[in-house]
C-alpha cells in the first residue's frame, strides 16, 4: 500500500470536529474530497488521500488529539471541577444495576467510580445493547453491534445509541455528547441520558422494562378530553369569572351629571 500523504493541521482539526459531530470515517473522507481539487482528477486523488488518510486517522488521530488536550487550568479548569461535582455515585450504582438487569449476559460490573464507569461504557457496546433490550425481539433498532478496537467504529456505536435513544422519546435536551462519554468531559451529562431512557422505559409500560419501578420516576401523561361540537358551543355562551360580573350592581343614591356632590 502506497504510503499517504502527511495531512495538515488544518485537516486534521477538520477531521476531529466533523467526527464530534457525528460523522463516520467514510463521510468525512468523502466530505474532505469533495472540498479537495479542481478537476476530476485532483478530486479522485483527494478522495483516494483522504479516504486512506480516514482509515489511519481512526486509529491513530482522534485519540491523539485527545491525548494532546492535557489538563485544564484557570476558568476552564473550574468548569470542569464544577461539571464534575454534577456527578453522583448513588446514581450509579442504581443505572449500573439497572443496566446489568436490563441487558443481562454475561457484563461484568465495573469497579465504583466516574472513570470506571466511563471506561466501562465507552467503547459502545454496552450502550447498543441496552437500548436493543427495550424492544422485542426482531424490532431492535440496531441490528450489528461489532466488538471493535477501532475509535471510529467505537465512536459511531455511541452515535448509534444516541440516535435510537432519542427515537425511543428521550428528549433532545437529555442527550450528552458522543464526547462527553469517550473524552469524560461530562460524565453527569451520561448519568442524566441513562436516567432519561431509564424513566421512558418504566413510563412506557410495555413489558420490556426489567428493574424496580422507584429506581426511576414515571413521566406524566397527558390526558386528552374530546368536546362535541354542541358543548364547545355552549361553552362560548359562557362569561368567564374572569371578565368580572354585575352582581349586586345598583345606580341607587346617583345624581345627574352636573349637580355637586352632597357631603354629610
Amino acid at each position: 500500500m502506497a504510503k499517504t500523504k502527511e495531512l495538515s493541521k488544518d485537516v486534521r482539526d477538520k477531521i476531529v470536529d466533523l467526527h464530534k459531530a457525528g460523522m463516520g470515517y467514510k463521510t468525512i473522507a468523502k466530505q474532505l474530497g469533495e472540498k479537495s481539487g479542481t478537476n476530476d482528477q485532483e478530486r479522485n486523488e483527494a478522495d483516494h488521500t483522504s479516504i486512506e488518510n480516514s482509515h489511519s486517522l481512526g486509529r491513530a488521530l482522534i485519540p491523539e488529539a485527545m491525548a494532546n488536550r492535557g489538563p485544564s487550568y484557570g476558568l476552564s479548569r473550574e468548569v470542569q471541577e464544577k461539571i464534575d461535582q454534577k456527578y453522583t455515585l448513588d446514581l450509579e450504582a442504581r443505572l449500573v444495576d439497572w443496566i446489568i438487569l436490563q441487558v443481562g449476559g454475561d457484563i461484568e460490573r465495573p469497579e465504583p467510580g466516574r472513570l470506571n464507569f466511563q471506561s466501562w461504557l465507552k467503547d459502545g457496546t454496552i450502550l447498543c445493547r441496552l437500548i436493543n433490550s427495550l424492544y422485542p425481539p426482531g424490532q431492535e433498532p440496531i441490528k450489528k453491534i461489532p466488538e471493535t478496537k477501532m475509535v471510529f467504529k467505537q465512536m459511531e456505536k455511541i452515535s448509534q445509541f444516541l440516535q435510537a435513544a432519542e427515537a425511543y422519546g428521550v428528549i433532545t435536551g437529555d442527550l450528552f455528547q458522543t464526547v462527553d462519554l469517550w473524552e469524560g468531559k461530562d460524565m453527569a451529562a451520561v448519568q442524566r441520558t441513562l436516567s432519561a431512557l431509564g424513566s421512558m422505559a418504566l413510563t412506557t409500560d410495555d413489558g420490556q422494562y426489567r428493574g424496580e419501578p422507584d429506581w426511576f420516576h414515571r413521566k406524566a401523561q397527558g390526558n386528552r378530553r374530546d368536546f362535541s361540537e354542541e358543548q364547545l358551543r355552549q361553552g362560548r355562551r359562557l362569561i368567564g369569572m374572569q371578565m368580572g360580573g354585575n352582581s349586586g350592581a345598583s345606580q341607587s343614591g346617583m345624581r345627574g351629571y352636573g349637580m355637586p356632590r352632597q357631603i354629610m
